[in-house]
Order: C-alpha cells, then structure tokens, then sequence
C-alpha cells in the first residue's frame, strides 16, 4: 500500500506531483488561493484542492495521512505568537502545520521554503520554528538546495528544504540527494520562435528602448529588473519569482531569431521541471499563470527528495507501516 500523504500551501500541486512519482498518494490537498484550484484541479482528478483557511479546519476532520508535504509562505516568525499557543489565530502559517503535525502525528514531514528563512533574524526565526516541530516529537534534517545543482534544470533557485520523521532512526537513515550533473540547457526549455505568439515580443513595445542596447545573446535568459538587466554569470535562468511578468519587476527575456521577448508560461513551467502534459488552462491570464508558476517548485527537486524519503525506510530495522510501490503517472 502506498504511502498516504496530505498536501498543504499546494499552489499549483509541484510538491505532490514529485512524491506522487514516487509512490505517495495524495488524500488532501489544499491551499486558499482560489486561482490555483483551476491548474490543480485540471491536473489532479483525486484529491482535488480545497480552497478553505487551512487555520479554520478541525484538524481532526482531516483524513489519516503518512506524510505531510507543504511549500508555506514565507511570513514574519513571531516569538510573541508562539508563546500564546499553536492555536492562536494571529500565528502564522507554519503553526498550522505544526498544530496538524501535533494532532495527527504522521510518519514525517516535507517543507520547503526561501533559502533566507533559515538566517532570517539573526537564525531567530529558525531557531523558533526548529524547537516547535522538536516539541511536537519529530527529528529532522534541513539543506539548502539549488535548482540547477540537483535537479537538472538551468535555473539558479536555491530553496531550503526539511525533512522531518517521528521516528529517530529514519532521520538518521535519511541522507539528502547528491548534486547531478547539469545537462539541460536554455535551449531545451524554449519554444521554436516561429510557434511564439507576437504578443511576447518587445521589438514594438515602449520597454523595447529600454533594451534594445543591451548586448543580448541567444540561448541565455535575463532579467529586467525596472531599472537594469541582470545576467546570471553561470549562464542559467535567474529565479523565477511570482511577480515576473507583472509591473515590469523580474521579466525573464530571451533573444531569439525573431527578436527579443519575455518567456511563455510553458517556458517557465519548463524551468521549473514540469513536462508539456502538466495542463495550464487556458482560462486563467498570463500574469496569474507566471505568479503560479513563480511561487511553485522545481519538480524533479523535489522528487529526488521524495526518493531519499522512501530510502529511508530500512525495511528490517525501521519496519515500515507500508511499502512503497512506483508509478509513473502524475495524476491520482
């Protein structure tokens, strides 16, 4: 039987569709941002996602789980809203997953965030959040990673990453993923510029003055940044932020054969590791897409976590409540 998981902050369901190609079944998904239910629920048929304040929800009403999976939003770390309790509606979002973690007290954990989290406040903030899931009962293990270094995709994005178990020996098991090699390129992630629509080029737009001395080359991507264009030195796409594409902040640009213009959402989706069948509907606006898109995670990251996770159970010693068992499909 497969491993049973619940997947909170889903966005637009990255975190589960890793660990569901490794074997973990889904049975809750949520996050509150209405626009992200049209591109999960298109992609996900079982365990679609619930749009309800995660803080409002009995926690005893949410369905048995193995492995709780949550990209949180990075927010402000209150010590005050600590000492007050977990059930105080003023705290911030991790203490909800803390207060799930408490009552439901699953096999272990994934979450994810911005790698500042971990020096936020002088290690503060990290140091809070580190003796709450110690109070709740769980060991755990924490590594900051980078897109382009362990996941095969050219994008500079380094996210911190914790895993977390209540039973001691399979933290101790766990090992994070090794770097791999850097084998896709730029090029791989973009379209033929004959399929792009004019709608992405610059060359007749006003922020085409802006640009058009920069030395730009082909099979590179940059930033514009309001004021000044950014070029990651490693040849990589800079991060991909949820407000690229909007208000003129963070725009990936790419030269092509036809001229200069910002990446598609399917390009973006691309750099962040999910495949041509993961469905972007079509009724949702660019800027909402590229907010999604930026806010997600790269897959195959954390999809080589999943695998360190399932590496963990040593079958003789750690004695499993289930075994694992590989599919290849994303979709429940």
């Amino acid at each position: 039987m497969d491993l049973k998981s619940i997947d909170l902050y889903a966005g637009m369901g990255g975190i589960r569709l890793g660990f569901s190609q490794l074997g973990f079944k889904t049975v809750f998904a949520n996050d509150c941002d209405v626009r992200c239910k049209l591109i999960y629920d298109a992609n996900f048929s079982e365990a679609q996602l619930d749009t309800r304040d995660i803080g409002a929800i009995k926690t005893h009403s949410l369905p048995d789980f193995d492995f709780l999976l949550a990209g949180f939003p990075c927010q402000a770390f209150s010590i005050a809203g600590y000492q007050k309790g977990l059930e105080d509606e003023r705290g911030n979002q991790f203490f909800n997953i803390i207060k799930i973690l408490k009552v439901k007290k699953p096999l272990g954990f994934l979450l994810e965030n911005v790698k500042n989290m971990r020096s936020h406040d002088g290690g503060r903030t990290f140091r809070i959040m580190s003796q709450a899931l110690r109070d709740v009962g769980y060991h755990f293990q924490a590594q900051v990673m980078n897109t382009m270094e362990y996941g095969n995709l050219p994008q500079n994005r380094e996210r911190i990453y914790i895993v977390g178990f209540k039973d001691p020996k399979l933290c101790d098991n766990f090992i994070f993923p090794n770097p791999i090699a850097l084998i896709q390129t730029i090029q791989d992630m973009l379209d033929d510029p004959q399929d792009i629509d004019d709608k992405y080029y610059y060359n007749d737009k006003p922020l085409f003055e802006s640009l058009k001395d920069y030395p730009f080359k082909q099979g590179q991507v940059y930033q514009w940044r309001r004021k000044y264009i950014r070029k990651n030195q490693k040849g990589v796409c800079p991060t991909l932020t949820a407000n690229m594409g909007t208000g003129g902040h963070n725009v990936p640009l790419v030269q092509d054969g036809r001229g200069l213009r910002k990446l598609t959402p399917r390009e973006c989706a691309r750099l962040q590791g999910f495949d041509d069948s993961y469905l972007l509907p079509e009724e949702l606006s660019n800027t909402v897409l590229y907010h999604k898109i930026g806010n997600s995670v790269s897959v195959p990251v954390i999809q080589a976590v999943a695998r360190q996770i399932t590496q963990a159970f040593d079958y003789q010693n750690a004695k499993p409540v289930r075994q694992l068992q590989l599919v290849a499909s994303h979709t429940s």
